[in-house]
């Protein structure tokens, strides 16, 4: 393709069968949530810069880094929403006492002005829930085996889910100060840019892949050692509410999300399909700060392009697209107008039917039939209008009959 045609880099066109695929994963999700008593909710890509600044911090690498964010001509912050939390929350505090207690899932595209890299693009895909409740482990435990079934019935096995805490609010401060204290021993380690980031946040520090930083992280007493007994007891009863719904969960103590606004449960779902990168979804508590008031929910957010690679890297089956459908051939400029009138009533009785609608050859129509992907062929020419009939050939077997055309769309 010349890149005069190419879109702009790390976005791509979806077409054809990866259309087919994003539906099927799509119509899957509208099933499993709406058995879970969620509704849909569809927010605007584009928000007031300030709607991010609120929920992800102001030193996060979303809002640092990666958000495209500019100005409109009136002069306001906008931005390209980056993740579906901040955006449904807003819309959630918009409800007043109706959204405190609300069940809502969204599904669309984000933007991340990032560099591009396999599994990682600009314009990506999110399918995500929240929940907005008081912190509650039976509800956190059902978000966790809500996001299993949907999992399960995309096809995807064998995950692994790794569990932790971050404590409540004001555990928090305690985490924080005892890990700085704990990482006094090792400053020399550190640039003094490091240091500085390890100070805003020191919890992402925990989230770091880089080896030399690990031999360190450890070493370091587990954040649930600065935690009260009674987030311990917290996180306890979500993973055995979990295991009584036959869920097994990993705790992993070391675990953090990268966002400031978790607190108690967080989780991580893993899968070897991906690799090194293997992580395929997370989710946590949150509270959020709106602005002019502290919104507290749980919820998940899952790639759809994740979801894609794991089950094409674990070779489960991905449908081809359905043969569906009729491709009406033409022979002749007469039959291309009576064509249309049987197109039309055929289409009002729920077909979905394709034709040409202009004079080609039987060769030409039958390859245009192959790529509208239709299940059979509806021939009619000049002898077929006089007899009042309509050959039908079934493109799978390429058995064909001959059929009248009062039977056949009764048969529609």
């Amino acid at each position: 393709m010349s890149n005069d045609y190419k879109p702009l880099q790390g976005m791509s066109d979806i077409f054809g069968n990866d259309v087919h695929i994003f539906r099927e994963i799509e119509n899957i999700a509208h099933r499993v949530f709406d058995n879970y008593g969620y509704s849909e909710v569809r927010t605007p890509i584009l928000e007031k810069s300030d709607v991010f600044l609120h929920t992800l911090g102001g030193t996060s690498d979303i809002v640092q880094k990666e958000m495209y964010n500019f100005q409109d001509r009136g002069g306001r912050s906008i931005v390209l929403r980056p993740e579906g939390t901040a955006g449904v929350v807003r819309f959630l505090a918009s409800r007043g006492e109706a959204g405190l207690n609300d069940k809502v899932y969204y599904l669309g595209p984000m933007f991340r002005c990032e560099r591009p890299q396999a599994g990682r693009k600009r314009q990506f895909h999110q399918i995500g829930v929240e929940q907005t409740c008081n912190p509650n482990p039976l509800i956190d435990a059902e978000v966790i085996a809500l996001q299993c079934e949907l999992l399960h019935q995309w096809g995807i096995e064998n995950i692994r889910i790794k569990i932790n805490s971050l404590g409540s609010l004001d555990d928090q401060v305690n985490i924080r100060f005892g890990l700085l204290e704990s990482l006094e021993p090792y400053q020399n380690n550190f640039t003094k840019e490091e240091i500085e980031r390890i100070h805003k946040n020191v919890l992402r520090f925990l989230d770091s892949k880089d080896e030399k930083y690990r031999k360190i992280i450890n070493k370091l007493p587990s954040i649930q050692s600065f935690m009260s007994d009674e987030s311990k007891e917290y996180l306890e009863k979500v993973i055995n509410i979990l295991k009584s719904l036959d869920i097994e969960v990993e705790c992993n103590q070391n675990l953090v999300r990268g966002l400031d606004y978790y607190n108690h449960t967080v989780w991580e779902i893993t899968h070897d399909s991906l690799g090194s990168q293997n992580a395929l979804a997370g989710g946590g508590r949150y509270t959020i700060d709106i602005g002019k008031r502290k919104i507290d929910g749980v919820g998940f957010a899952m790639g759809v392009e994740r979801i894609l690679s794991a089950k094409q890297n674990a070779k489960y089956d991905i449908n081809d697209e359905v043969k569906q459908g009729y491709w009406i051939i033409s022979l002749g400029s007469t039959a291309i107008l009576e064509n249309m009138k049987l197109a039309r009533m055929l289409r009002n009785r729920g077909a979905k039917v394709g034709m040409d609608l202009e004079e080609k050859s039987m060769k030409s129509q039958l390859r245009r039939a192959d790529r509208f992907n239709a299940l059979k062929v509806i021939i009619r020419g000049d002898n077929e209008l006089n007899n009042d009939i309509v050959i039908i050939k079934d493109l799978d077997n390429h058995s064909q009959e001959e059929l009248t055309l009062k039977n056949f769309i009764e048969s529609i």
